[in-house]
């Protein structure tokens, strides 16, 4: 499928827009508009401005994340865009910002060479002098298979956190099962026919011979995450949780905490997740992905199927017992309950929703956060239909709300994201942790 066919275009935002924005939400630092709508739009890059100097590209640890696919990007971009960009200065006087690359030609947001350096661009307008993640040292090394740290265990977040995709593939499978807006096993196809090494399944040994690499020579990571698709049957003759266990159980044996171990997987029943606990995870990730029972239902065919949304909404709030409030986690797909064909029709309508499922889950100590959606060209919602990107008055608003619960309930900062606030924030696909602790501005 073509990238026309995939999504329609979104409106360009204006330097006039952006002003307007950061007049009428003073609850937001301008840093989080400007992120959320760089999220929404991707980004596209003069070749020249990513010649002559050394990043850390892309590792598509999990989701491609762009708006192209892969094989329709150009030659001096394709593989060679980084994996985060950090803006700072510009006429908004922007704090130090990290925001993930999304790859989209047609974006308005473009960072090209200035004398300077790399700067970031809203049309022919100067916004911000850009930063590429640094390659941290124990890059250089390769494992006893020959293959890179960054195939294995690689970096985001500006270093602080290990992603350990273990399982790159879901056993949800094809549009009856796969959730309708997840690409995790599209990645792996255009990884894989572009001929990159993308290990399907990770080996114990090697995780651990690069956490290795990093244990002598990293001062920066303070967190790994183990994730990977669902596993429905078996996977390596192991069940889900027997199959993720192994490698939480080798590295905190191997590293007993050195680094604050978290997972994103299914809900699990509180019984399961007892072992995990006591093997040394601290953070849990049940994503939840949308609100709506209808939508979840919808966009979540295979969740729904095998666990069914009431039993996952159940073992959320009771997994609350076994990590402790604030520190279990679970994911909203920002945006998508405006996706078509079974999206809400306005802006208030998605919010309300979201909003709902914000306070029932605060109110029970449970921190969502919630991830930009990204159109991804071959999910089931791109074949179904052309998706118009969100508009960025829907994340202002959803951010907003966000914020307004968290500190209804006096919550805590969730752990595992680094620090808050704008200019401190390392997460790079939504801006809720660059909007905590803000005060506001008159």
């Amino acid at each position: 499928m073509s990238t026309a066919q995939a999504q329609s275009p979104a409106p360009h935002t204006t330097i006039a827009d952006l002003q307007s924005f950061e007049r009428r939400y003073t609850n937001l630092p301008f840093e989080a508009i400007l992120k959320q709508d760089i999220l929404r739009l991707g980004l596209s890059f003069d070749g020249k401005a990513l010649s002559g100097i050394e990043f850390k590209t892309k590792d598509y640890f999990i989701f491609t994340f762009d708006h192209v696919p892969l094989a329709e990007q150009s030659e001096e971009i394709r593989f060679r865009a980084p994996e985060e960009i950090r803006l700072s200065g510009g006429p908004f006087s922007l704090a130090k910002t990290v925001v993930s690359v999304r790859i989209d030609p047609s974006s308005p947001y473009r960072v090209s060479t200035t004398d300077r350096g790399p700067a970031l661009f809203l049309g022919d307008q100067f916004l911000a002098d850009v930063d590429f993640p640094p390659v941290p040292a124990w890059y250089r090394h390769t494992t006893s298979s020959g293959k890179s740290p960054g195939e294995i265990a690689p970096v985001i977040e500006w270093g602080y956190l290990i992603y350990l995709t273990v399982f790159r593939n879901c056993q949800y499978f094809g549009k009856d099962e796969e959730c309708a807006f997840c690409d995790i096993n599209h990645n792996w196809r255009q990884q894989r026919l572009q001929g990159r090494p993308y290990t399907g399944i990770k080996s114990i040994e090697e995780i651990l011979e690069v956490l290795s690499f990093i244990d002598k020579e990293d001062t920066v990571a303070e967190c790994y995450t183990i994730t990977g698709g669902s596993v429905v049957t078996d996977l390596q003759k192991k069940g889900e949780t027997d199959f993720y266990f192994q490698y939480i159980r080798a590295i905190e044996e191997r590293f007993p905490g050195r680094w604050m171990g978290k997972m994103v997987v299914q809900a699990w029943e509180k019984a399961d997740l007892l072992r995990f606990k006591e093997a040394g995870i601290k953070v849990y990730h049940p994503n939840y992905e949308v609100w709506d029972p209808e939508l979840f239902t919808k966009l979540c065919p295979g969740k729904t199927r095998f666990i069914g949304r009431e039993n996952w909404i159940r073992r959320i709030v009771e997994s609350v017992d076994v990590f402790g409030p604030s520190h279990v986690i679970p994911n909203f797909v920002g945006g998508v309950e405006l996706s078509k064909p079974y999206g809400f029709k306005t802006v208030a309508e998605a919010v309300k929703s979201t909003a709902e499922g914000l306070d029932f889950f605060m109110s029970h100590g449970v921190v969502p956060r919630f991830t930009t959606w990204c159109p991804e060209p071959y999910t089931t919602l791109s074949t179904l239909e052309k998706q118009e990107k969100p508009p960025l008055v829907y994340f202002l608003e959803l951010l907003s709300e966000w914020k307004r619960i968290f500190e209804k309930y006096k919550l805590p900062t969730p752990p595992g994201y680094g620090p808050p606030g704008p200019g401190q924030a390392v997460f790079s696909v939504s801006a809720f942790m660059d909007v905590i602790g803000y005060e506001g501005r008159a």
